[in-house]
């Protein structure tokens, strides 16, 4: 039985198995249906593998668009699960505090600029890209920093193939599932059954091994850049206090304490 009581699970749908279309991620639209059931599924393999190590809590939040995806009736019945978005600046990890023992990812993508997923975006569709340190940040990349800042390690993620490198990147010590791989506008992907067996197998893993080196490392000092689409947008932006205009369709802000910058990323995504 592993160490692990308290699990946080933040769920997006854009890195499941095969979604490949905006639409199919879309409340409103008839394809969404079945991705919901399988972000839905990807999610409840996760919690299956967790309690069967002995997790006693295991708290989910709902991270994508209008957070109202997942099916709660059809995870099992010791979940807790956060609907809808608080406003705050924790955004996709709100509920995660320092109480928790780690945290996984389920069905995160590529970001922005990358060709590792169709649906590659940080964040909105609003901006080109964030850059962290230089770096074009993932969604993974600014919430595994908010852990870390928190003291809380990450075990696991799925999602694009891409994406599960970038984790790695970021800590080779995370457990990962590729759902699939981007074929530029397209994505080849495994049978969903595989992939939902595969996310069980390595949550196991990931809860029998010391996560104790699983912490995402949280740089001393944090630069930030964001590029609109617009240069309207960068000019609002810039007002943010701290936040200046790098171009003409750029901000930069600069801070040593992450809890400001995700302040600031509320804000200016």
């Amino acid at each position: 039985m592993s160490n692990v009581k308290k699990v946080f699970i933040s769920a997006d749908i854009e890195g499941v198995n095969n979604i490949v279309s905006w639409d199919e991620t879309e409340l409103k639209d008839s394809e969404y249906t079945y991705f919901r059931k399988q972000m839905t599924e990807e999610v409840k393999r996760a919690c299956i593998a967790c309690h069967e190590a002995g997790v006693e809590e295991i708290f989910v939040k709902d991270a994508h668009d209008y957070a109202r995806n997942i099916i709660f009736s059809e995870l099992p019945s010791y979940v807790k699960l956060h609907r809808g978005w608080e406003g705050g600046p924790c955004s996709m990890m709100a509920g995660l505090d320092s109480s928790f023992d780690c945290v996984m990812f389920i069905g995160y993508h590529s970001p922005s600029k990358s060709d590792g997923n169709p649906l590659a975006h940080t964040m909105n569709t609003r901006i080109n890209y964030v850059k962290i340190n230089g770096e074009i940040a993932s969604e993974f990349l600014i919430n595994s920093l908010y852990a870390s800042y928190l003291g809380v390690p990450i075990a696991f993620l799925s999602g694009d193939e891409n994406m599960t490198k970038l984790a790695k990147q970021a800590n080779p010590n995370i457990k990962t599932v590729a759902t699939k791989v981007g074929s530029h506008g397209a994505v080849i992907s495994e049978h969903p059954e595989v992939t939902n067996k595969r996310i069980e197998e390595q949550v196991k893993l990931a809860l029998e091994g010391d996560l104790s080196q699983n912490i995402v490392l949280l740089p001393k000092k944090i630069e930030i850049e964001v590029d609109y689409k617009t240069h309207k947008e960068a000019y609002s932006a810039s007002f943010f206090p701290g936040c200046k205009l790098k171009t003409s369709s750029s901000i930069e802000f600069k801070t040593n304490d992450y809890a400001k910058a995700i302040v600031m990323m509320k804000f200016t995504l």
